[in-house]
């Protein structure tokens, strides 16, 4: 670790007290190359790994070169002074997190923009006035074509996850929107490679930029440990899922499909292991719920597909489980660094079936990572190792409401109530068929009020055939 403190590398004192005040107290390497240069006003390339502390690296600049910018009171509706670009929801989220307390010692405001919940609020926001916004391209720029927000006034652009952003498909808005930049404002590009046109970003946007590679042996990357774990069947695999899933300290499991993730995460909770999900399925408050669970400690173990592998910025995750094998090798150096972050150590587990493992084996070489995959079972030393103190069994809450009938499904039952109850605003009509008014009987196994079949001309016998079939479909999906 370098010598360098942040108030010698420039940082601000009213900034060295936030930090000070969330014990951050030494910066990471990436923060010692980057700080003077990005201080300075220097365009900054940065390449590496994740987990390497550089969304400070890119924030404390950020609200140390506006809070100049502001001291004569620019702030204008719509209008903000810097612009943050991030591939996903939950990232976008998460450098806010970090952002805030920074830009609060100037009396700085900050807002996040994201897709897949109502723009009332961020339109809000920008109207009464932001000066750093956090966004993703895709709602950040529906805002622009809607004259709710400018980007003529920014002086400092951050893409972070560039490379994320191209694998999404990002790239053409997020060129427009550089495009709507001053030109001569300040640009931070941070990337794990130059491929799928990030290279064409950095060549017309970045102006005498400055490289920093954050992949140098002392990054924290380096603490991350590689394990393969080879199982004969999908049951000793779901044995040895539980087994590695019971420790104490947080642990992210990583599936194929939706689908699987949902019910693992319920699996484990029902076996005494309490978990969450993260997938593309979950509307943004449950997974805001879900991911502030997991951060907070409340839920130690986070069940996630791919759309999770670069969301989740969580310290101390010591254990990363590649329940599925990823489809390639990028997907598995993504997942793999939620591990080993902010200077911590961290495994990196591949559960591996025999028909696996030629695929993984090609996979690990792309990725240039070298292990020897091992044998295993629940009860092996090398597992009960990573595994260390089991936590304590934690009884499942009881299940409120048992379905009945033809109305069940698979979705949670209290998500289930509470889905119905949003959509047809509190009342009874379209919940599911065993929630029922407190005083009104079921009439039938379905649950449902015969009372409810309409009079459509249909006999009341097909009605009550038809509702609950519909109800179970619209809750699976």
């Amino acid at each position: 670790m370098s010598e360098q403190t942040f108030r010698t590398l420039g940082v601000p004192t009213p900034l060295l007290t936030v930090l000070a005040k969330q014990g951050i107290e030494s910066p990471f390497p990436i923060q010692v190359d980057t700080l003077p240069d990005t201080l300075a006003g220097k365009d900054v390339l940065g390449r590496g790994k994740t987990g390497s502390g550089k969304t400070l690296a890119f924030t404390i600049p950020m609200v140390a070169r506006l809070s100049g910018s502001l001291a004569g009171g620019r702030r204008r509706p719509g209008r903000p002074l810097g612009l943050i670009l991030a591939p996903t929801r939950e990232l976008a989220t998460q450098i806010t997190a970090t952002l805030e307390p920074l830009a609060a010692a100037y009396g700085m405001r900050a807002t996040t923009i994201f897709g897949g919940i109502s723009q009332n609020r961020q339109v809000a926001a920008l109207k009464e006035g932001v000066d750093i916004v956090v966004a993703t391209p895709g709602r950040l720029e529906d805002l622009m074509k809607q004259g709710f927000l400018h980007l003529d006034a920014i002086e400092i652009t951050v893409l972070d996850e560039a490379d994320h952003m191209a694998d999404l498909g990002f790239l053409p808005i997020v060129t427009r929107i550089l495009n709507a930049t001053p030109s001569g404002g300040q640009r931070l590009l941070f990337s794990a490679t130059l491929d799928n046109g990030v290279d064409k970003l950095v060549n017309k946007f970045l102006v005498n930029e400055v490289l920093h590679s954050v992949d140098e042996a002392n990054s924290p990357v380096a603490a991350m440990t590689h394990h393969v774990f080879e199982v004969q069947s999908a049951e000793a695999k779901k044995q040895l899922i539980h087994a590695l899933a019971s420790g104490t300290g947080r642990r992210i499991l990583f599936m194929r499909t939706k689908h699987h993730a949902k019910k693992l995460a319920r699996e484990l909770t029902e076996s005494g292991i309490p978990s969450v999900d993260l997938h593309g399925n979950l509307s943004q408050p449950q997974r805001d719920r879900n991911l502030e669970a997991f951060s907070n400690g409340s839920v130690k173990v986070l069940v996630a597909t791919d759309v999770a592998a670069r969301g989740v910025h969580v310290d101390d995750v010591e254990l990363v489980i590649h329940v599925d094998p990823p489809m390639e090798h990028k997907a598995y150096l993504h997942r793999s660094g939620r591990t080993a972050r902010a200077g911590s150590e961290g495994d990196v587990v591949t559960i591996c079936l025999p028909v696996q493992q030629k695929d993984l084996a090609a996979l690990l070489r792309k990725a240039e990572i070298k292990v020897t995959p091992e044998a295993v079972t629940k009860d092996s030393e090398s597992v009960k190792a990573l595994i260390g103190e089991v936590a304590a069994y934690v009884k499942p809450a009881p299940k409120e409401h048992k379905p009945q009938g033809g109305g069940g499904s698979s979705m949670g039952k209290n998500a289930q109530r509470k889905r119905a109850m949003r959509e047809n605003g509190g009342s009874t009509s379209g919940r599911p068929a065993r929630v029922t008014r407190e005083g009104q009987p079921a009439r039938d196994r379905s649950g449902r009020p015969a009372t409810r079949q309409g009079q459509t001309g249909s006999s009341n016998g097909q009605a009550r055939t038809a509702r609950p079939a519909r109800q179970t479909q619209r809750a699976s999906r």
